[in-house]
């Protein structure tokens, strides 16, 4: 009987071994990074130019795939869940970006973490939602990454998602690209996905261009020669664009402390992620910035640590949303707009601009 019970026992091991294996085979088959400077194609609404010393509004929003309201946690951060509640609530939290982009009225928007399709986003195109709710936008969608189906957590599976970033513009869009960011090559990259920024030019009546650059960053490796290639590949192509007389404004979530003493301004955890460590603004190329201008005295941060369902009072937030412009683009204001992480868990920042003449 003894022996026959350890049969047993072995012959369940064996094969949950060989389910694991296979479902690792699985995941290394089935992946595959899209390749580096992939052209774009572009949704045209509008053709109008933008002017030198003219007043315009950009805005850099991650959307969270529209999954995080208020009430969520998220099993990475610590918390529970691993999908968004339901169908209805990821529809509930698009239409308040949608009101909250209407409210803010940019000319040029920048989106990230948004799904084409997933099933931790309920198979809600968000992507087709954001073109046919904002109207008179011109936009440019850059996939970031199409992922095997993650079988973890094991209750309740992340699964598949193809998502990506979307650049919507007032004013006409030309040569879209897609530029792929280095990631970690071992395991880690099933877990941290794919990472891409995307640029396109919006033409000047005076003969420039602007190049509008759009980028997530990678938020949960620990390797920090990862997250320096990133910026020295984002670093070098802004660097260039800008030599050749453009203006240039980077949009994005960059995982990184923008203030660089966020702790201290919003009095949350003293210890420091792998998302948000400080900006290091020491390397950016000469004649670049990050606006930051009142950021810490207004003391509204953009994401929050999804450990816990939002609560004002106990939340660890920080501020890693924000902009990048070269020196021939004049800042007239930054804002983060505060409405409570209602519907992700990241806030819009815009930023106020002029092209210099």
């Amino acid at each position: 009987m003894v022996k026959k019970i350890g049969k047993v026992l072995l012959a369940l091991l064996l094969l949950i071994l060989l389910i694991l294996g296979a479902y690792v085979g699985y995941l290394y088959l089935a992946y595959d990074r899209l390749p580096d400077n992939q052209k774009l194609s572009i949704e045209k609404e509008t053709d109008e130019q933008l002017q030198a010393d003219v007043s315009y509004r950009a805005m850099t929003y991650n959307i969270g795939y529209g999954s995080y309201p208020p009430s969520y946690s998220f099993f990475m951060d610590g918390g529970k869940k691993s999908r968004a509640d339901s169908k209805k609530s990821v529809e509930k939290n698009l239409r308040g970006i949608v009101e909250t982009t209407e409210k803010i009225d940019p000319t040029l928007a920048f989106y990230q973490e948004v799904d084409e399709d997933g099933d931790r986003s309920q198979h809600v195109n968000q992507v087709n939602w954001l073109r046919n709710y904002l109207l008179g936008y011109n936009s440019l969608y850059g996939q970031n990454y199409d992922s095997p189906y993650l079988f973890y957590p094991f209750t309740q599976p992340i699964g598949k998602a193809k998502s990506g970033l979307i650049t919507m513009s007032k004013a006409e869009m030309a040569d879209g690209k897609r530029y792929s960011l280095p990631i970690e090559t071992n395991f880690n990259k099933f877990l941290d996905l794919d990472r891409a920024f995307t640029t396109t030019k919006i033409s000047v009546k005076n003969g420039n261009d602007l190049i509008a650059i759009n980028v997530h960053l990678s938020a949960y490796t620990k390797d920090k020669s990862v997250q320096e290639a990133q910026l020295s590949k984002l670093f070098n192509y802004m660097e260039d664009e800008y030599k050749k007389g453009n203006y240039v404004i980077v949009g994005g979530d960059f995982n990184h402390d923008v203030l660089g003493n966020s702790p201290e301004v919003f009095g949350g955890s003293k210890k420091r992620e792998s998302w948000n460590q400080p900006f290091p603004k020491e390397d950016l190329p000469e004649g670049f910035e990050i606006p930051v201008d009142g950021l810490a005295k207004a003391k509204v941060p953009s994401s929050r640590k999804l450990n816990e369902p939002y609560d004002k009072k106990t939340a660890d937030v920080t501020l890693i949303d924000g902009f990048i412009v070269s020196d021939n683009v004049s800042v007239e204001k930054v804002q983060v707009e505060n409405n409570e992480f209602q519907y992700s868990d990241h806030q819009p920042v815009y930023l106020d601009f002029k092209l210099n003449k």
